[in-house]
């Protein structure tokens, strides 16, 4: 399960002296799972056990994807695990997590907001938790957006269709990438595309370039005037958007897309052999 995982590579990582501290914070949790042990053993986890970068091989993100389809703790520090793990570790009796996790989240800095935020895939009660997890895609702070936004399975589980559109259009405007969003393919959606056409529209209209990975979301479902938008893209474009525009323009069933793809034979033949994807345009 995930929470042993993270503790077995916390005390792998962590001197004895602070491995043992962790796991006398774990069981005094258990014991009482209050409000002021919790709040204690997270204020103190940075002094305890630093903020190091947790060490992880392949075969360990290969047993955390295998433990919880999704999960990437790629990127976390000793203080994030940790927290995360005293998080999701709580016993269930008691106050409901949810509203732990709000309060939490409304006294935390920026920091601490993030490292909460990157836990969500293993807190309990998940669908308890997205209305506060809205209010952090609310934030125009990057590192708080992208703990929820990248490489987190929650939005893809939990989120309905207005939720996920608005978080892939808000990560266009603070200038965050799409392609670390986990689903962005699965949950591609008629409105979305429509959002991204109109969403290039203002910027043409104002002067200023279109990130090129709006196409992604556009492709599948492009019709009418967002063949259109495509086909400008394929001739007026940067390299980068002209191949943007042609994996776009191979996912889309209609056969006028196909038409504008042969006008491009080289890109369309990179494609077919995948040397071209939005794997490798990143």
């Amino acid at each position: 399960m995930p929470t042993k995982l993270l503790r077995e590579w916390l005390l792998r990582q962590l001197e004895p002296g602070r491995g043992a501290w962790l796991d006398a914070q774990l069981a005094s949790l258990q014991a009482n799972p209050s409000d002021e042990t919790l709040d204690i053993a997270l204020g103190m986890a940075p002094r305890k056990l630093g903020k190091a970068a947790l060490e992880l091989g392949d075969a360990d993100l290969a047993a955390a994807a295998a433990a919880l389809p999704g999960w990437d703790p790629r990127g976390w520090s000793v203080t994030d695990a940790a927290r995360i793990l005293l998080l999701a570790s709580l016993p269930a009796a008691g106050k409901p997590f949810a509203q732990r996790f709000r309060a939490l989240c409304q006294s935390a800095d920026v920091e601490e907001l993030a490292t909460l935020y990157r836990g969500l895939p293993l807190y309990p009660e998940p669908a308890a938790l997205e209305p506060q997890v809205g209010e952090g895609l609310r934030s125009n702070v990057r590192a708080v957006f992208e703990a929820i936004a990248h490489r987190n399975p929650y939005p893809q589980a939990q989120f309905d269709a207005h939720r996920w559109n608005h978080m892939v259009l808000k990560a266009l405007f603070i200038g965050s990438p799409l392609a670390p969003i986990q689903g962005l393919d699965a949950r591609a959606n008629a409105e979305l595309a429509r959002i991204m056409c109109d969403f290039a529209h203002e910027r043409w209209a104002a002067g200023r370039p279109v990130p090129f990975e709006i196409w992604r979301c556009v492709g599948p479902f492009a019709e009418g005037p967002a063949l259109e938008d495509l086909a400008r893209v394929l001739q007026k474009g940067e390299a980068i958007e002209k191949r943007a525009a042609a994996l776009a323009l191979a996912a889309c069933p209609d056969s006028r897309a196909a038409q504008l793809l042969q006008a491009v034979p080289g890109l369309a033949g990179d494609i077919s052999l995948k040397r071209l994807s939005w794997a490798t345009l990143q």
